[in-house]
C-alpha cells in the first residue's frame, strides 16, 4: 500500500525531534545494566526507572486504544507489553529491550556511558541504539499511520529487560503471556544492525553463542617463580595449549568440524552482494591501531567469517594481577572467559558439551582443568521471505532512504529470534536496526545516528501498512 511519504516523513521527524530525542537523552542517564552485569538490579532500581520512563512516554502518545502493561514474574526482570488494537485480527509483534551493557572503558573526552551528548546528527550514550530507541520507533510508526488514517493490524510491542544477559528471563514470560501474545503473522525486531546508513537493512541470520570459563589449576598456592620455573608448568601456558585444540592461532579458524556447518548457497550469494555494496569497508571500518589489518583482504570471506563461521574471543581473565602488581610469582591458576560464536544453525547446547569435552580431556601434565558453560544461546536463520515483505521493504527503503533494501547475516546473537522462530514457524520476520559503522554497540562511544532512526521508523510504518493491505487482499 502506498502511503503519503512526505506526510509520514514529516510526522516521524517531528516526533523524533520534539519528543523522542529528549526522552532518549534521559534514558541514557539511567545505568539500567542487564542483570548479568548488575546482580542487585532489583535493589538498585535502574531497570525499573527505565521502564517507568518508557511508560510515561508511551501512555501520552496519540494512539487509539493503547494499553501499557508491565509484567513481573518472581525473581525475574520485568517485561513490557504495549497492545494497540488494529483493523484486523492479525498480530504484528514488535520487539526491543531496555537493559544495557556495562560501561566499558575508552570513552572519548566529553562522552560517557551515562552522559548523553549530541554531536551533529549523532546522540552518544550507552543503550541509545542497542536498543533503547525501539519502543519510541515502534510506537511512532503506529502513531504516524493512525494520524494519516492508514489501517494496520493489531500491534503488540514487547520490550524485555534481560536481552544483554541472553534473554534467560524471556521464555518464562512467553509461556505466561502466550494467550496475550497469540500467534503473530509478522515479527519486527528493532535490535539489529545496518551495514551502512544509506538504506534499510534486513538481517537474515544471527550466530549462536557459547560462553564459559576455562580454568587451569597447577598449584594450591603461588610460589617463587625463580624456584619453580622450569619445574612447575605455567597455568597460562597450559591454557594456551588447550585453546590450540580449538583455534588455529595463526588464522583464527576454529579447528574441530563439530562447530561448523555447510553454508547455504543463498547466503554465500548474499555475502557477495553485501561485499559489492560495502567493499573494503567490511574490513577497514574498525578502530584498528596503526599498521593493523583484518584477517583477510577478501570482503566476501570476511562477511562469511562474521556471519556463518565459528569464531573465538577471549572476553575476560582472572588470576592475572595488574602489571604493576605482578611479582616474581608462579601463579597457582589462570581463568579465561571464552566467547565462541557459532553458525546460525549449529545447536549451541550440543556445541557447549563438545567444547567442554574438548578442553577437559587429557589435561596436560595432569593439571586440574575445568570448563563451566554459561547459558548457551542458539542462533537463528530466517525462513524464506514472502514476496509481499520483500516488496514492502524494497518500497520502504527506496522511499525513505533513496536506495534499495539490503539483506545480511549478522555475527551477533539475539536469543529472542531463535525462540520466536521455534514458536511461530509460519511468521514472517523483519529484523532491522540502526547500529551501523562506528556506532560501537557494547563498546565505548556508542551512538545512534538520528536520521537513520527516523528513516527506519518511517520504513516500519510502511511495512505495517503493507502487511495489513496484503492480508486484506488475501495475497499472503
Amino acid at each position: 500500500m502506498t502511503i503519503d511519504a512526505t506526510a509520514t516523513r514529516d510526522y516521524v521527524n517531528k516526533v523524533w525531534d520534539g519528543s523522542i530525542v529528549p526522552a532518549l537523552t534521559e534514558y541514557i542517564r539511567i545505568p539500567a545494566k542487564s542483570p548479568h552485569f548488575d546482580a542487585k538490579w532489583k535493589e538498585n532500581g535502574h531497570i525499573d526507572r527505565a521502564v517507568a520512563l518508557l511508560e510515561d512516554w508511551s501512555v501520552k502518545r496519540a494512539i487509539e486504544g493503547l494499553s501499557f502493561e508491565v509484567h513481573r514474574l518472581p525473581g525475574r526482570t520485568p517485561v513490557i507489553l504495549i497492545d494497540v488494537p488494529g483493523a484486523s485480527d492479525e498480530t504484528v509483534l514488535l520487539y526491543g529491550h531496555c537493559d544495557k551493557q556495562p560501561e566499558m572503558v575508552g570513552w572519548a573526552e566529553g562522552l560517557g556511558p551515562w552522559v548523553p551528548a549530541r554531536k551533529g546528527d549523532r546522540l552518544f550514550g550507552r543503550g541509545v541504539g542497542d536498543d533503547g530507541y525501539a519502543t519510541f520507533a515502534a510506537l511512532t510508526a503506529i502513531e504516524a499511520l493512525q494520524a494519516a488514517r492508514v489501517p494496520h493490524a493489531r500491534c503488540l510491542v514487547l520490550i524485555e529487560a534481560c536481552e544483554e544477559s541472553g534473554s534467560y528471563d524471556l521464555p518464562a514470560y512467553m509461556d505466561a503471556l502466550a494467550a496475550k501474545v497469540g500467534t503473530p503473522s509478522l515479527v519486527v525486531c528493532l535490535d539489529s544492525g545496518c551495514g551502512n546508513y544509506d538504506q534499510l537493512w534486513g538481517t537474515t541470520s544471527l550466530r549462536g553463542i557459547v560462553n564459559g570459563d576455562l580454568t587451569v589449576e597447577v598449584l594450591t598456592e603461588g610460589v617463587h617463580s625463580g624456584a619453580a620455573s622450569g619445574i612447575v608448568p605455567s597455568s597460562f601456558r597450559i591454557v594456551r595449549q588447550l585453546l590450540s585444540r580449538l583455534e588455529d592461532e595463526k588464522t583464527g579458524a576454529i579447528i574441530p568440524r563439530d562447530f561448523h556447518v555447510d553454508i547455504p548457497k543463498e547466503r554465500v550469494d548474499q555475502a557477495r552482494a553485501v561485499a559489492q555494496v560495502l567493499g573494503d569497508e567490511i574490513g577497514t571500518k574498525w578502530p584498528f591501531v596503526p599498521g593493523m589489518r583484518a584477517l583477510s583482504h577478501d570482503p566476501v570471506e570476511l562477511d562469511l567469517n562474521n556471519t556463518w563461521r565459528p569464531a573465538l574471543a577471549i572476553t575476560g581473565a582472572a588470576g592475572l594481577p595488574l602489571p604493576a602488581d605482578g611479582g616474581n610469582v608462579l601463579r597457582p591458576q589462570t581463568t579465561v572467559k571464552l566467547s565462541l560464536r557459532l553458525p546460525p544453525t549449529r545447536d549451541a547446547f550440543r556445541a557447549g558439551e563438545a567444547l567442554k569435552a574438548l578442553l577437559e580431556k587429557d589435561p596436560p601434565y595432569g593439571a586440574k582443568v575445568t570448563y563451566s558453560i554459561d547459558a548457551p544461546g542458539n542462533g537463528w536463520a530466517a525462513p524464506p521471505t514472502a514476496p509481499w515483505l520483500l516488496d514492502a521493504a524494497e518500497r520502504a527503503s527506496k522511499t525513505y532512504f533513496g536506495k534499495p533494501a539490503m539483506y545480511q547475516g549478522l555475527g551477533g546473537s539475539i536469543p529472542f529470534m531463535g525462540m520466536l522462530g521455534e514458536r511461530f514457524p509460519q511468521a514472517q520476520f523483519l529484523i532491522t536496526g540502526v547500529m551501523g559503522p562506528g556506532s560501537n554497540a557494547h563498546g565505548p562511544n556508542e551512538f545512534l545516528d538520528l536520521p537513520t532512526g527516523m528513516k527506519v521508523t518511517a520504513c516500519v510504518a510502511q511495512v505495517l501498512a503493507d502487511h495489513y493491505e496484503t492480508a486484506r487482499r488475501g495475497n499472503r
